[in-house]
């Protein structure tokens, strides 16, 4: 399928449909704390990772409640094991989002810009990661035969 008939595909589908509404949630966590210290006169980069890393909080807050709900897993070592899956993607997506702002910021371009590619960047990468990793549902038991 083409990029374009992929995206609408995508859009069609419930699940990400509800993975885009609890990420404009945690964007707006993220994004709200990244202007604020900004306006405090914190630098680019550190403002970004700290706006991220609170929408990390609120986006596991709402993908593990009204996104992958199904794919949650029960408790004990499952549970903490995804969760830890979780944070590493949010990790791989605080990266993603820091070097972008910081690249943008060292190529005198203005941080908000920057933020914004990254928010693009880092939406795509953690969705992939979340959606075929971190709640991907448990492969079904084979009966012995």
């Amino acid at each position: 399928m083409a990029g374009p008939a992929r995206l609408l595909a995508r859009l069609r589908d419930q699940r990400f449909a509800r993975y885009v509404a609890a990420s404009f949630g945690a964007l707006a966590v993220d994004v709200g704390a990244f202007l604020a210290l900004l306006a405090l006169g914190a630098a680019a980069a550190p403002a970004s990772a700290a706006g991220y890393s609170l929408g990390i909080l609120a986006h596991w807050l709402m993908s593990s409640r009204a996104v992958f709900g199904d794919g949650v897993a029960a408790g004990g070592l499952a549970r903490a094991r995804q969760k830890a899956l979780f944070v590493i993607s949010a990790l791989i997506g605080l990266g993603l989002t820091t070097a972008i702002v910081w690249a943008g910021d060292r190529a005198a371009i203005d941080p908000r810009i920057a933020k914004a590619a990254a928010i693009v960047v880092s939406f795509l990468a953690t969705w992939l990661l979340r959606s075929r990793i971190v709640f991907r549902a448990p492969a079904p038991l084979r009966e012995a035969g």
